[in-house]
């Protein structure tokens, strides 16, 4: 990848390019279980729900062409009781993977929950993806179960495992 990158936290500028990101995961892949595209006005709540606790971060790879990743931590459940646990995610723009930018970004967020008192962090992987598989074993993800055929999309039925890092 020629494009140097800089990781940083997520910004409101962010937004247009986060959207099509994502957006090209709802449309192309079973990666995400949304079905409709997301708007911007979707994502605005969404953005401002990462000033709610210093858990809930969202974090940003950008080069001379914009936005090319971002990661983010969010909470797991809404009950207060669960504020310490977060849910993790990462998005990488089409064409760019293998370049080993989901890892920096990755530690990134890893680093930054670390300076917190999340206690656990979970990722629900939509299988076959052996790519994020990878990437959260990588960082100390341990897999707990998997729930069959949980979502459905283009037709057809995904399982989604679970992975737990403990802090």
């Amino acid at each position: 990848m020629s494009n140097p990158e800089i990781i940083r936290p997520g910004a409101g500028e962010d937004l247009p390019q986060i959207v099509e990101i994502y957006n090209h995961y709802v449309a192309r892949t079973h990666i995400t279980f949304d079905v409709e595209p997301v708007t911007m006005a979707d994502r605005a709540g969404w953005f401002d729900d990462f000033s709610a606790h210093e858990h809930y971060q969202l974090w940003v790879a950008t080069g001379v062409d914009g936005v090319l990743a971002y990661a983010h931590a969010r909470a797991f459940r809404p009950k207060a009781a669960y504020v310490t646990s977060v849910e993790t995610t990462i998005y990488l723009r089409p064409g760019i993977e293998g370049h080993g930018l989901g890892t920096r970004l990755y530690a990134a967020l890893m680093a930054s929950l670390e300076k917190t008192d999340v206690h656990r962090a979970y990722g629900a992987i939509a299988l076959p993806n052996d790519a994020s598989i990878a990437l959260h074993l990588k960082f100390g993800f341990e897999p707990l179960f998997i729930l069959s055929e949980v979502g459905r999309k283009f037709d057809r039925y995904y399982d989604v495992q679970w992975f737990e890092k403990k802090f």
